[in-house]
């Protein structure tokens, strides 16, 4: 990077820092700390939300997302707005009427306490994990395009976020991501009108769309149902509804933003803002990927994204082996940016019998494409065998590094590590207050001082920030890392949001029922996922990972009432 591009980065990221050290220091008490003293505006809220959801996961992987598999992530969010009514309409009154600190405390008053701790642990162990890879997925990409050391780019970000959620709690989070998102969504915004402005002269915006059409990559619904589909309109708008609703509705990190409302009101104006913006936010991200697509259509695209991995490899005694497989890329990228100009000038012209050719001959090279590169990932595996050949989440910033002028690359870093910070202070301000109201002063120290409990807190972000960083550095990359956190996010939050489906609307359920179905629904849980990913379940047990949201709330249901039903009363009040 220049040196423009290093002010840039510097300077967005340490403006952030001092002004939410600035802008909130000096809490005073825990409802300061923990709620901000509720005093957030539904604009805040909503911004807070999706600024929360949004990390740096979602801006470099969801672009190598589209790249590779077109739009369809999009149907990902279909449920989002309706679990936004259904939460403003349900669970955000009664959070209200208790004036909770975090969503749990609310089962010790439905259940018992060792309901609520068991959902306020199922929650802590899965969203700890969460920040470890909240920081790992920007560090593993940054580190290797700037050619820094792994380890210290993970301390790098997760001391960031201490230094200021350490110092001013929610809200301090709450200020730090307004900047954030604004850094966020300009510079993606920025990225994508002039990724269209860099397509060749000949090619305009609506030929660009045809392209991507006809390569596949504008595919937006599938109305298909298929279980074992990650992505069609079913499993977004059922089995992601009920992530959401668990997402939103009971993961702490969420329900802490809008519980900093000044009123019920304003908490709910938030999350329908979030409903109302966050499909067209992340609709605009896809888009900006399947745009990187076309232009490497045109210009063309490393045969491996990881270019370390790649110089590994030429420095290698495969050299010669990877030269004549880029020079065979080249080779059919050439005959296939034939192939499209082609089916251009035949969409132009309306000549069907030769877009139908064209398009036959770009997708036949494509394919080609994709094998030559499955031999170069089996050459990086050979040069490296720890190197992870999935090289999606490379595929953005190296379009950003190679081809966007100085000033650009610097702000779209910033943009980076701005949604890292903003995701990963969120996670460590929850899980803080998750541990101090839930476990430490409901069940280890209960009688201390206000004093006492704030300065616990502040040392529980600490301490689960240094969590983070210690998981992030042990982390490896997953097929892709946009999905490696809704995966496990649905391990848990299918269970999670079970426990509360019951607490709401099963009054005939109790305490024990409810917890030793939650544990046996957890274990089938996971043990579906096991088979799953071990290729070894059985048809009828073969899914998607969004399904387990479904199966984990709805086998909760279905256990405690069984228990309540057949086993005594006495035990299971």
């Amino acid at each position: 990077m220049s040196t423009i591009d290093w002010i840039i980065l510097v300077g967005t990221l340490a403006f952030i820092v001092i002004y939410g050290v600035w802008k909130t220091r000096g809490s005073k008490n825990l409802k300061a700390y923990l709620k901000g003293n509720n005093d957030a505006k539904w604009w805040g809220i909503g911004i807070s939300i999706m600024a929360t959801q949004a990390s740096a996961i979602t801006f470099l992987s969801t672009p190598g997302q589209a790249y590779t598999d077109g739009m369809r992530f999009i149907q990902f969010y279909f449920g989002l707005p309706i679990a936004m009514i259904v939460l403003s309409v349900t669970f955000i009154p009664i959070y209200y009427k208790l004036k909770v600190y975090t969503a749990y405390q609310f089962l010790e008053d439905r259940f018992d306490l060792k309901t609520r701790s068991l959902a306020a642990i199922l929650f802590l162990v899965q969203r700890g994990l969460a920040a470890g890879i909240t920081i790992y997925a920007p560090a593993i990409i940054l580190s290797t395009l700037l050619h820094w050391n792994l380890t210290l780019t993970n301390i790098f970000i997760g001391l960031l976020v201490i230094v200021y959620t350490v110092s001013g709690g929610t809200k301090a989070v709450t200020q730090t991501q307004k900047q954030q998102m604004a850094v966020m969504m300009g510079g993606m915004i920025l990225a994508g009108i002039m990724v269209i402005n860099m397509l060749p002269q000949n090619i305009g915006f609506i030929d660009a769309l045809h392209v991507a059409g006809k390569m596949g990559k504008l595919n937006v619904v599938n109305f298909e149902f298929d279980l074992s589909d990650r992505y069609n309109f079913w499993s977004g708008i059922t089995a992601a509804f009920f992530l959401f609703m668990s997402y939103f509705g009971t993961d702490q990190s969420q329900v802490q933003r809008y519980l900093t409302g000044k009123s019920l009101a304003e908490s709910r104006l938030g999350l329908i803002m979030n409903g109302l913006l966050k499909v067209p936010m992340q609709f605009v991200i896809l888009f900006i990927g399947v745009m990187v697509f076309v232009f490497y259509q045109f210009n063309k695209p490393p045969v491996f994204f990881n270019k370390v991995e790649t110089e590994k490899v030429a420095s290698s005694n495969y050299s010669e082996e990877y030269k004549e497989l880029d020079a065979e890329y080249s080779t059919l990228f050439k005959e296939k940016e034939a192939a499209l100009y082609g089916l251009v000038e035949g969409v132009k012209e309306e000549n069907a019998t030769k877009i139908d050719a064209s398009k036959s001959t770009a997708l036949a090279l494509q394919t080609k494409s994709e094998g030559v590169r499955t031999k170069v990932k089996e050459l990086v595996k050979k040069v490296d065998p720890s190197a992870e050949t999935n090289d999606k989440d490379y595929i953005f910033m190296n379009f950003v590094m190679d081809n966007l002028p100085i000033g650009m690359i610097g702000l779209l870093f910033a943009v980076m590590f701005s949604a890292a910070m903003s995701s990963t202070a969120s996670e460590l301000n929850a899980l803080a207050s998750t541990t101090t109201i839930d476990l430490y002063k409901r069940s280890i120290k209960k009688q201390e001082s206000e004093k006492h409990y704030l300065s616990s807190s502040r040392w529980f972000t600490f301490l689960w920030g240094v969590l983070a960083i210690t998981f992030a550095t042990y982390a490896s990359l997953f097929e892709n890392l946009i999905q490696a956190v809704n995966l496990l996010g649905s391990i848990f939050y299918g269970t999670i949001l079970g426990i509360f489906v019951v607490a709401f609307y099963f009054k005939y359920i109790k305490g024990n029922a409810v917890f030793i179905a939650a544990v046996l629904a957890e274990i089938c849980v996971i043990i579906i996922h096991y088979l799953n990913a071990n290729n070894t379940a059985p048809e009828w047990l073969t899914m998607g990972y969004l399904w387990y949201n479904i199966v984990g709330c709805v086998l909760v249901v279905i256990i405690g009432y069984i228990l309540q039903t057949l086993l005594p009363i006495k035990k299971l009040a």
